[in-house]
């Protein structure tokens, strides 16, 4: 079966079932394979977990026309995130050695500063996002591609296939109507 021609609903809990898996593979690397994630990182986990919630509340409703496109729309945030933050990842891992920025606090220090109100939100938020020297460290590869490098596919990727254009209800190999039929 044409994977273009499923219905809304299949699409988007196909859609939920790749960032699962993708979900998944990043607990295997960080629990088996012992690869820590760094700040971009679990932005990027983030940005997975934000698209994988929104597929699956899309497949779950099926909405029509307007809804459609309100799904589509908060898929594409995500995606639009994870791959600024992807790209900026793979930004980091290109630089120099010497002008790579210096390490600084993991997301469980940053997130105890915050708690305990060390730090404010916003400090927080930009320490996040600026990514640190742990940020360019390559440690997986695959096919040539850091995990940063794969991420950024799978937005990609995610993104479009919640915009692809969808058959509505049962019509996707439902017989044309009789008034097409007569011409």
């Amino acid at each position: 079966m044409n994977p273009f021609r499923w219905s809304f609903r299949i699409a988007y809990l196909t859609g939920f079932l790749a960032c699962v898996a993708l979900l998944g593979y990043a607990l295997y690397a960080e629990q088996q394979l012992h690869l820590m994630p760094c700040n971009l990182c679990i932005l990027q986990r983030v940005a997975f977990v934000w698209m994988g919630a929104w597929f699956l509340i899309g497949g779950l409703h099926g909405p029509h026309r307007g809804g459609r496109r309100a799904y589509a729309v908060l898929l594409l945030a995500g995606a639009a995130f994870g791959v600024a933050i992807a790209a900026r990842q793979l930004w980091l891992q290109s630089l120099p050695a010497d002008q790579v920025p210096a390490c600084g606090a993991g997301f469980d220090i940053l997130l105890a500063q915050l708690k305990g109100h060390y730090i404010p939100l916003s400090q927080f938020v930009t320490t996040m996002l600026r990514g640190s020297g742990d940020c360019a460290q390559v440690t997986w590869r695959f096919l040539g591609l850091s995990m940063a490098g794969w991420t950024l596919i799978w937005y990609v990727v995610l993104g479009a296939w919640a915009l692809l254009p969808r058959p509505r209800g049962n019509q996707a190999g439902a017989a044309p109507p009789l008034r097409a039929m007569r011409s």
